[in-house]
């Protein structure tokens, strides 16, 4: 009992130590410099001691409390502390940005986002603990409407994120259309990769060695060779320019990112092959069924779990590397990094960062769900 209660007194003590030990804002002349530190006092215009004490007690109620209703109570404390941090940030950066030129920014600091960290974890951790049925799902669902009604309501307009994102409402709306387009368009050419790779029996050796040796070529190199590629192909056949085919753009951004998947696409369907060993096909057999009924009844059951893992691990590693399509001239998200990197503007970084990372986590937690589910239902 005395250990459990330290722990809770420590947790509810960690969100106001990273209050008062970091800066929760940085009140800058223009987008391209850090600017000056801003402390939880002045960066929070609902005030400081209402979110500490919300804080405090959802984190300490979450560590020292048991049971499905503690974790309940601590999750809408933590939600309700969320709420007002951003909305007490974006007030704050009102304050502070008012009678400024109108290029002097309030961007977050470490000390806020370690704050959203902290407390959206321990909300899906709540949820979790809460038993709740697609619980992960509720909590992810909370922070977004949380952050969509902030943002609706005009809440947080004065911070820097938002006002690169207003400004570029547009263009991110078409980056993300275009990160996606790429993505599945790699996932989808890397997978029919993999299905007439498999036709070839006899060579599965050489595929091994192939996408494993792929892994070793840094991204960069791998897309500067096809560019390099497509470049001395079309200068040698001119004729298939007329046929869209162009050394930069959408195609060697898809080569080069379906190439990078073809090695976890093609272990699940190894570990898929594996799961119904020849012991369980001479079983079959033995009962009398056909190739279709132990295709349908035997190793789809079995396989497709280890199929969709691998469909996971490559969906999520084609949204990360979509980011180096803008290398090429073929657009996404990259293009906000990039463009941020070479701006050194931090939030225009973030801009394009934050989409990808969430779209990342998206697609890993519903086919991580699906996978999970497919396994409970199909037990080896």
């Amino acid at each position: 009992m005395t250990a459990r209660l330290l722990t809770g007194l420590a947790a509810a003590a960690l969100l106001p130590a990273v209050f008062a030990g970091l800066p929760l804002l940085h009140l800058a002349p223009n987008r391209l410099v850090t600017g000056a530190p801003i402390g939880a006092s002045d960066a929070l215009g609902t005030g400081l001691w209402p979110i500490a004490a919300l804080a405090a007690a959802g984190l300490g109620v979450l560590a020292a409390g048991r049971g499905r209703m503690a974790a309940g109570l601590a999750g809408l404390a933590c939600l309700g502390a969320l709420a007002l941090m951003l909305a007490g940030l974006g007030s704050g950066a009102a304050d502070l940005t008012a009678g400024q030129p109108f290029a002097t920014r309030a961007r977050l600091a470490s000390g806020a986002w370690t704050g959203v960290v902290v407390l959206v974890c321990a909300l899906a951790f709540a949820a979790r603990r809460a038993r709740l049925p697609g619980g992960g799902l509720i909590a992810a669902a909370a922070v977004l409407a949380l952050i969509g009604g902030l943002w609706r309501a005009g809440r947080l307009d004065a911070l820097s994120l938002v006002v690169e994102g207003r400004a570029r409402s547009d263009a991110l709306d078409g980056a993300i259309r275009d990160h996606l387009v790429l993505a599945l368009g790699a996932l989808v050419l890397a997978a029919g990769l993999t299905g007439g790779l498999a036709l070839w029996r006899r060579g599965r050796g050489t595929v091994d060695l192939t996408v494993s040796g792929l892994q070793v070529v840094p991204a960069v190199a791998l897309l500067g060779g096809l560019v390099a590629g497509l470049s001395a192909l079309l200068t040698a056949a001119p004729a298939l320019r007329g046929y869209g085919i162009s050394a930069l753009g959408i195609g060697p951004a898809l080569i080069g990112i379906a190439a990078y998947l073809l090695l976890p696409l093609w272990r699940g369907l190894q570990a898929a092959r594996r799961a119904t060993g020849p012991d369980n096909i001479a079983a079959a057999r033995a009962l009398g069924l056909t190739s279709g009924q132990i295709l349908t009844t035997l190793r789809l059951p079995l396989g497709t779990p280890a199929l969709i893992g691998g469909l996971r691990v490559a969906t999520v590693q084609a949204l990360g590397l979509a980011t180096l399509g803008a290398l090429v001239g073929a657009g996404g998200l990259g293009t906000l990094v990039f463009d941020g990197m070479a701006q050194f503007a931090p939030d225009l970084i973030l801009l394009g960062a934050l989409p990808i990372i969430a779209l990342s986590l998206a697609a890993e937690g519903a086919l991580g769900r699906l996978e999970a589910a497919l396994r409970r239902r199909w037990p080896r």
